[in-house]
């Protein structure tokens, strides 16, 4: 069947330009948007006329013929309008080409703005030309994909006949414009570093890898771009911050995805506590651009962002959590663990203790659900952030958990290049005894800390999952304008 619409589609555009209609115009003007109609004439009695001619432009997305009048759907990017199209307006051949339209072809269309016995606002049709000639049927008679395969995969058409899908892009894109504007507010300059990268750095993960033909080298697409904004600190930039992609080579999930949106900012002369304060300005903003007020619902579970936010350090909550001692050497705390039932994958057992908590808080993070500050790292976890003070086991990290999302992770930097020196190379045994995901030593990195680095907080946002938490959305896949899909089969 779809090959026989779209063969009969093919037809209808052959017979136009047979009768010398351009089926693919180069443009056309319009003086309104459909939001522009309904905001100027929206309180136009039933049954009048204002008067206006309008030329607006926009896609088919009904079409309901009734002898001699036909009343049609027009959506544009500001929403949809009603068409009314009268024989003894548009004349004969014109009223006929009218009705030989397809669902889905996109056409501009002129004609003054009216209301209908029943009260509702149209545009009469005085006259409208073909803009682009659609030869594939919308999905389902225009209802949706509902597929979820298929809805990532032609997911233009998910965007354009899934009212929520589309609603979910604008409010992302209203929440990236938040972000920036916040941080160039607070005059931070957003910057742009390299993408390929001659050694990943800046996270624990398994890069992508490329070759350059002309240097005759591997290079490898950035995992974060926080070594090269640091660099920028050094160069004296004291606010700098980017927002763009990075790539880990890792699984698909609900929260994963290959390519993903990250914002990084960093401030010189600040600490992780600087970084708290920041994350809830930012956030906050956001919450109250996209929902007007603090508080939401998300899959159900309501979401309180007033202030100030929930601080606890990681060893309190897995106490809490678990009621394990996590100051306990990692055997101790193995054993711990299996004595109370809690499970573990079994190479926890020889890695270093650091793994274990941090395996004991993705278990607990679910539950993380109004956000919340989790505290004071492993060191042997965290190789780029100070020691904390006070106790130099631990780091002056924080992780970022919003509706049981981990949705941004800082440090109190180091900026020392002698210890970090030594982290890297704690980091290279880890990986000589076969963790892929360990950091590598970077040359170029530490030279330039070498010249002098200003103490300074460091914050990395999940820009997707932030969005997922904002929109209610269940998967990483809905807030990607083109989520990574698997090979058709």
């Amino acid at each position: 069947m779809p090959e026989e619409l779209v063969a009969a589609r093919r037809e209808k555009l052959q017979r136009l330009r047979e009768r010398g209609v351009d089926p693919y115009p180069y443009r056309f003007d319009r003086t309104h948007t459909a939001a522009d109609i309904r905001a100027r004439w929206g309180n136009l009695p039933p049954n009048s006329r204002s008067g206006d001619a309008v030329r607006l432009a926009g896609r088919l997305f009904t079409l309901r013929r009734m002898g001699k009048i036909a009343f049609a759907d027009l959506r544009d990017g500001t929403g949809r309008i009603q068409l009314f199209a009268a024989r003894n307006v548009l004349g004969a051949e014109a009223y006929e080409l009218f009705l030989e339209l397809d669902l889905g072809d996109i056409l501009g269309v002129w004609g003054e703005v009216i209301t209908t016995k029943t009260g509702e606002l149209s545009v009469e049709v005085a006259g409208f030309e073909l803009l682009a000639k659609a030869l594939r049927p919308l999905p389902e008679k225009w209802h949706g994909l509902r597929d979820p395969e298929k809805r990532y995969r032609f997911r233009e058409l998910d965007l354009l006949t899934n009212e929520k899908a589309h609603r979910v892009l604008m409010d992302r894109a209203t929440i990236v414009s938040t972000m920036r504007r916040h941080l160039e507010r607070k005059g931070f300059i957003e910057v742009e570093t390299p993408i390929l990268q001659p050694v990943p750095g800046g996270a624990a993960a398994r890069p992508f890898v490329t070759h350059h033909n002309a240097l005759d080298r591997d290079l490898y697409l950035r995992i974060a771009p926080e070594l090269y904004l640091k660099r920028l600190l050094v160069a004296g930039y004291e606010k700098v911050f980017e927002l763009g992609k990075n790539f880990r080579n890792e699984g698909i999930s609900t929260q994963h995805n290959p390519e993903f949106t990250a914002l990084e900012a960093y401030e010189a002369y600040r600490d992780y506590h600087d970084a708290m304060e920041l994350a809830e300005d930012l956030i906050c903003e956001c919450v109250e651009a996209v929902h007007g007020r603090l508080e939401l619902t998300y899959q159900g579970k309501r979401v309180d962002f007033s202030r100030p936010w929930r601080r606890i350090t990681l060893y309190e909550l897995l106490a809490e959590e678990f009621g394990v001692d996590p100051e306990a050497p990692g055997e101790d705390l193995i054993a711990e663990m299996e004595r109370k039932g809690i499970p573990y994958p079994e190479p926890l057992r020889t890695g270093p203790k650091g793994k274990i908590l941090e395996h004991l808080l993705e278990m607990a993070e679910e539950r993380l659900v109004h956000p919340t500050f989790v505290m004071d790292y492993p060191l042997d976890i965290s190789p780029l952030a100070k020691r904390k003070r006070g106790n130099p086991e631990l780091v002056e990290r924080f992780e970022l958990f919003i509706a049981g999302f981990e949705v941004a992770n800082a440090f109190s930097e180091l900026n020392d290049p002698e210890e970090q020196r030594e982290r890297f190379l704690m980091q290279e045994r880890l990986r000589a005894a076969g963790d892929e995901e360990a950091h590598r030593i970077d040359e170029a990195f530490l030279r330039a800390l070498e010249q002098g680095m200003p103490p300074a907080a460091g914050i990395g946002f999940g820009v997707d999952r932030l969005v997922m938490v904002l929109t209610d959305s269940p998967s990483i896949r809905e807030v990607i304008a083109f989520p990574l899909v698997g090979e058709r089969r």
